[in-house]
């Protein structure tokens, strides 16, 4: 791991086992990242060598993040955000991308894991105006969720909620779609949801063997999903233009990634009336 990365206290690193692979640090390595072990490595590269395009899907992902956060700031007047499945910090993070546009927005972000509650300092430094936190929870508990959540943003006013990899840790279709019925019916009208989840309707045999391999070794299950699956995630919600795609096809700019090509992680933004 990098030798920038700051110590976690002895709690936390109690919690943390260097051997087994985790899904923020193999995304992490996908991305060109440093903060990684061997064995994220190792399993990053095993899954490789079935699906070399997942690296494309990360960055993809990252991509759909950035544009879809400022659409939100920038055209649908958004100034809170609630990230449940934050990751390891990188480049263009969800209050970075938000406060560049608007200084004064709030953003929470959410994950259980303890190497990335390790680097909640890199998360929490945003603009003077605005406001970043975070807070250690799962999203099998969504109600914990919104109530800490609630300390920082204003529930009762629109919110942009990002599941953004996350929901495929959700092994159990029923129990995610009440997850996120859950979490949406919390929040206001006027409120959007984004979502961004791996899927085999792209790579096919490949994706189901890439996360075979992954179930074998790594640390939480997970499971694909596909595009009609993220529509009922939005079930009474408006899905906004171009509707369910690839995360490389969702209003794509002229400097990102390659829009020809579509990538094992589908995406979806979505309005709550």
């Amino acid at each position: 791991m990098s030798n920038s990365t700051p110590l976690p206290d002895q709690g936390q690193q109690a919690k943390i086992d260097p051997t087994v692979a985790h899904s923020a640090r193999v995304w992490n390595y996908w991305l060109g990242g440093k903060d990684n072990f061997a064995s994220d490595r190792e399993v990053a590269e095993q899954i490789l060598t079935v699906m070399p395009d997942l690296v494309d899907s990360a960055r993809a992902d990252r991509a759909f993040l950035g544009r879809a956060v400022r659409f939100l700031v920038a055209e649908a007047g958004i100034r809170q955000f609630l990230d449940i499945g934050t990751g390891l910090p990188t480049a263009d993070n969800t209050h970075e991308v938000a406060q560049s546009v608007a200084p004064e927005c709030r953003v929470v972000y959410v994950d259980n894991d303890p190497i990335v509650l390790t680097h909640a300092r890199a998360l929490l430094v945003g603009t003077p105006e605005g406001v970043t936190d975070y807070i250690e929870a799962d999203l099998n508990d969504p109600e914990m969720i919104l109530k800490q959540a609630a300390r920082t943003l204003d529930l009762t006013r629109p919110v942009g909620l990002m599941l953004l990899g996350s929901l495929n840790f959700i092994v159990d279709t029923a129990k995610a779609m009440a997850i996120v019925k859950h979490l949406v019916d919390a929040i206001p009208s006027g409120s959007y949801l984004a979502i961004a989840h791996p899927t085999a309707e792209v790579h096919g045999d490949a994706m189901i063997e890439a996360v075979q391999r992954w179930n074998e070794a790594g640390s939480a299950p997970m499971t694909l999903r596909t595009s009609s699956d993220l529509a009922a995630f939005a079930e009474g919600l408006e899905i906004l233009e171009p509707g369910v795609v690839s995360c490389s096809q969702w209003r794509p700019e002229p400097d990102d990634f390659d829009a020809r090509q579509e990538v094992s992680q589908f995406c979806v933004l979505a309005r709550k009336p």
